[in-house]
């Protein structure tokens, strides 16, 4: 997938909102908390970073292709300097992963007020 591509299903996920920060880093967050960024080309961090779920940190930061995240790394996020090393289902497994890890995380009473 192509960060643009990404980003627009990122967009459709459950109560996303985009933002952009960080020198034009694209961040998507649901509920005010982040779960992916898309950095432009040049950018010091990754070009795609997220978060994972706990239990698959250390895995998935040690997998061919993946990296702990530049500065969040410490929070259990993994960096994809290359999104096309990933096919598009899984790679849109991981984003809907990450979505769905920082959701259930929310309190319940945001989760309702979002929906979810």
């Amino acid at each position: 997938m192509t960060p643009k591509q990404i980003d627009a299903f990122c967009g459709k996920l459950p109560a996303a909102t985009r933002t952009v920060q960080w020198e034009g880093v694209i961040v998507f967050k649901v509920g005010g908390k982040m779960f992916c960024l898309i950095a432009p080309p040049d950018h010091s961090v990754a070009r795609i970073s997220f978060k994972c779920a706990p239990e698959h940190y250390d895995a998935l930061s040690r997998a061919e292709g993946f990296r702990p995240a530049p500065y969040l790394a410490r929070a259990k996020w993994v960096a994809l300097d290359d999104p096309g090393f990933l096919t598009p289902t899984e790679l849109k497994a991981y984003l809907k992963r990450a979505h769905a890890v920082i959701a259930a995380a929310l309190p319940r009473r945001k989760r309702a007020e979002l929906g979810l």
